[in-house]
């Protein structure tokens, strides 16, 4: 079984982007794990080449992007699949720049992989994501974020991306979509992207929100209904030690973010309130799915030693 990793970026460093940490979190687990660098204005695509030439599993490749392409995020799906038809193994894992793997989890990701490589029922695989928030000892949770999504996906299934979060898969006919057919992994995806500066984050949709015709917002953290707040009190990767030092507030003293309570609520957030009730009586999730789950017996982890099952 060959693994596949993809990813794509632009203006990683002066958007706040823990890049070098994702993409060294996946590397023992896959092949090969290709790099689409879109033009930047930083330095970028120079730092992604001295990591390729460390790391020989690294392919980077290079891209324009579309700016007349300003419906939906379509460009981010376009520059996903620049990545992804790329990929020569049977697995391609789609890490984004923010996004990062555990070490404890990279067994249980190979295991699944390899027991479900022969079944044609399953497509893709999804991970659960811890969506942190404000700093590093808070995170996200509602129905207003993806409590999981898909983010391996055969190379064998003819899929395209809308956009840079999810995939469709097109029947016979060409003619008609769905979402792909996948299974819950026994992994997390450690998602970072609502810890950087407010700086950076406002300058990120400065550049970027023109892809979804929208006006650029000036971000405030504290700008949340603090009911979705919680406490993290499990590890974080330990790639993702020294960032989270030297980018975050409060990394020392395990608070949560601390939200402005007097806040007037949105409808939407008071309709996510609700849902949020009723998903703990009755053990729901309203939260967004992009994939058909199929329930499967879960998978053992293939091994005790990490380091046997995913050589670095």
């Amino acid at each position: 079984m060959k693994i596949s990793g993809f990813t794509f970026l632009k203006n990683g460093n002066i958007l706040g982007y823990p890049f070098r940490e994702s993409i060294l979190s996946i590397l023992p687990l896959v092949d090969e794990f290709i790099v689409n660098v879109g033009e930047s204005e930083d330095d970028t695509l120079e730092q992604i080449l001295d990591l390729a030439q460390e790391h020989p599993k690294i392919k980077v490749i290079t891209s324009t992007w579309c700016e007349k392409m300003t419906s939906k995020g379509y460009v981010y799906g376009q520059q996903k699949m620049i990545a992804q038809f790329q990929c020569s193994g049977d697995w391609a894992f789609y890490l984004e720049a923010d996004e990062v793997l555990h070490e404890e989890d990279l067994p249980k990701i190979r295991s699944a992989m390899e027991a479900y490589l022969e079944d044609d029922e399953v497509e893709a695989l999804a991970f659960s994501y811890r969506h942190f928030y404000g700093n590093a000892h808070t995170y996200a949770s509602s129905p207003a974020w993806y409590r999981s999504e898909v983010r391996a996906i055969k190379t064998s299934v003819r899929s395209y991306a809308p956009d840079g979060l999810f995939w469709v898969v097109l029947d016979k006919s060409n003619k008609k979509g769905r979402y792909p057919r996948a299974v819950l992994a026994n992994a997390t995806i450690y998602h970072y992207g609502w810890v950087r500066s407010e700086e950076k984050m406002t300058l990120k949709h400065s550049k970027v929100s023109k892809y979804w015709k929208h006006k650029p917002n000036v971000y405030r953290y504290d700008q949340i209904d603090w009911k979705v707040l919680c406490l993290f009190e499990g590890k974080h990767p330990k790639v993702m030690q020294k960032w989270l030092e030297e980018n975050t507030d409060d990394f020392d003293s395990e608070i949560i973010f601390k939200a402005n309570c007097n806040r007037k609520l949105t409808s939407r957030e008071r309709r996510h309130r609700f849902l949020m009730i009723l998903e703990k009586l009755f053990g729901l999730d309203f939260s967004s799915k992009h994939y058909i789950k199929l329930d499967k017996n879960p998978i053992s982890s293939c091994c005790t030693n990490h380091s046997s099952c995913c050589d670095s």
